[in-house]
């Protein structure tokens, strides 16, 4: 074969590999899942890319911040949300659903059906019977179902029964839907406004919780984030979703738990949305502050 020849070949040879490696990059910037812990004031905000680029929305927050956080998350162009799961129907969990409802298409929503009397209770009914005409699928949620995107699962671990067309004075605690995310080795578990009782009831029925990220329930309320439910579920990275407050969030009995079990702790009031980037097996955290 001639110098010639051999050089041609090289030559081609590097430039495959140029496309090669670029391939490789593209697919690895694919790779990853996005949870974005948002910022919104006193209340929950969950926003999740999966690699497969679904989109999902934990919960809307008690204004409508969010729809700021979805418009610098997503392409302008994108008005579709996968998956909406709406933990309780409190005012700082879904006053920003019921417009993101209305500005946003979404494939299914989860919830878990509890009855309110409140004037926006009726409207988020409302808004629910609309988008069943224009083709949502709303699911009622059931212990251990999953939803699968891509090669991301997101569990629902709690209510333990099924509470649809039930009228529950306070639907912050024992109706909250409770759902795990698991996308390779790690995993990620929002908790709603669980207290003691019901996170004791989860370590009961479950066999296994353990997730190394945690959405500290209820805000870092001193009823909720027990030592027996730490133990149980080994959080490396604990998020609190606050804002300013009355009520003493997050309290001073929930921070000395999660630093006794010697857990990194996030909050959205001191670190601004709180990105966690996983690629299966392992994470990063990205904060505004």
């Amino acid at each position: 074969m001639s110098k010639k020849i051999l050089s041609y070949t090289a030559l081609i040879l590097f430039v495959l590999n140029i496309y090669a490696w670029q391939e490789v990059f593209a697919l690895a910037d694919n790779s990853y899942l996005k949870v974005n812990f948002l910022s919104v004031g006193q209340g929950d905000s969950t926003f999740i890319e999966t690699p497969q680029h679904h989109q999902i929305l934990i919960d809307g927050g008690p204004n409508l911040d969010v729809l700021s956080k979805l418009k610098s998350s997503m392409p302008k162009e994108d008005r579709t949300i996968d998956l909406v799961i709406l933990s309780h129907p409190e005012r700082d969990h879904f006053f920003g659903l019921m417009e993101v409802l209305k500005q946003y298409r979404i494939e299914y929503i989860l919830w878990s059906g509890v009855v309110r009397d409140t004037p926006e209770y009726k409207e988020w009914i409302s808004l629910l019977d609309k988008a069943e005409e224009n083709g949502t699928k709303v699911l009622i949620t059931k212990v251990n179902q999953e939803i699968t995107l891509g090669n991301v699962a997101i569990d629902t671990i709690y209510p333990l029964e099924d509470l649809s067309g039930q009228e529950l004075k306070n639907t912050s605690n024992n109706s909250c839907v409770v759902s795990r995310l698991i996308f390779g080795d790690n995993s990620f578990l929002f908790t709603g406004d669980i207290s003691f009782n019901e996170e004791k009831d989860i370590v009961i029925s479950q066999d296994d919780i353990e997730s190394g990220v945690l959405k500290v329930a209820h805000h870092g309320s001193k009823y909720s984030t027990s030592e027996l439910f730490l133990n149980s579920i080994e959080p490396v990275i604990a998020v609190i979703s606050v804002g300013k407050n009355s009520y003493g969030h997050p309290s001073p009995e929930a921070l000395q738990r999660l630093d006794k079990f010697g857990i990194k702790v996030l909050r959205t009031d001191a670190d601004g949305d709180v990105q966690i980037v996983s690629d299966g097996s392992n994470i990063k955290i990205n904060k505004d502050n």
